[in-house]
C-alpha cells in the first residue's frame, strides 16, 4: 500500500527558543507618572527595555510591560515569565477566559478595565507557550529588582521633560477620559 502525501508545507518542528523574561510596571500616584520595564533573557543574551507615561496607573503599566516585553519577540517562543502583579497573572490565566465569553464584560456585567491593553495583551499571548511565574515584589529578587530600578528611572526622566504644569494636565486629562478609579 502506498504511502498517503504528508500535508504541505510541513508544520514547523524546530524546537520553540526558550525565553525568560522579568517584568515590573509602577506609578508615582495612583494614577499618576508611571512606568515599566522588562528585562528579556535568551542564553547569554539579554535585553533591557522601559518606557514612561504622563498619567496612567500601576495596573496599566504592569499590562504595558508584558505588551512591550511580548512585542520584541518576533517568533513564537516558550517563556517563562516572571511578574510581582498578581493582578497581570491572575488575569491572563483566569479571569480573561471569562471576560472573552462574556464580551469583555465582568462577572457583574461592568466593563473590563484596561480592555483596550487586555485585547492587546491576549493576541500576543496566543502565539506563544507561556509559565507565568509570580514572585514577590521588592524581596530582593535581581531582575525583577533591576526592573523596579529600570521603571523608577524611566519616570525621573519623564518627569525632566515635562513641568509640573504639563503632568497636572496630563493627569487632569486622564481622570477625565479614565474616571478616577485607580484600580483601571
Amino acid at each position: 500500500m502506498p504511502a498517503s502525501p504528508l500535508p504541505s508545507p510541513l508544520p514547523d518542528c524546530r524546537p520553540l527558543k526558550r525565553v525568560t523574561i522579568h517584568t515590573d510596571g509602577g506609578c508615582q500616584g495612583n494614577p499618576g507618572p508611571g512606568a515599566w520595564a522588562a528585562v528579556l533573557q535568551y542564553g547569554r543574551q539579554e535585553l533591557e527595555i522601559g518606557g514612561a507615561v504622563a498619567a496612567t496607573t500601576n495596573n496599566r503599566m504592569e499590562l504595558q510591560a508584558a505588551i512591550q516585553a511580548l512585542s520584541v519577540l518576533n517568533q513564537a517562543c516558550e517563556i517563562v515569565f516572571f511578574t510581582d502583579s498578581q493582578y497581570l497573572r491572575q488575569g491572563i490565566l483566569s479571569w480573561i477566559h471569562g471576560w472573552k465569553r462574556n464580551g469583555w464584560k465582568t462577572s457583574t456585567k461592568e466593563p473590563v478595565k484596561n480592555v483596550d491593553l487586555w485585547q492587546r495583551l491576549d493576541s500576543l499571548v496566543s502565539r506563544h507557550q507561556i509559565e507565568w511565574r509570580w514572585l514577590k515584589g521588592h524581596a530582593g529578587h535581581p531582575l525583577n529588582e533591576r526592573c523596579d530600578v529600570r521603571a523608577n528611572a524611566e519616570m525621573a526622566a519623564l518627569r525632566k521633560t515635562m513641568s509640573p504644569a504639563q503632568l497636572a494636565a496630563a493627569l487632569s486629562e486622564f481622570n477625565r477620559t479614565n474616571g478616577s478609579t485607580p484600580d483601571r
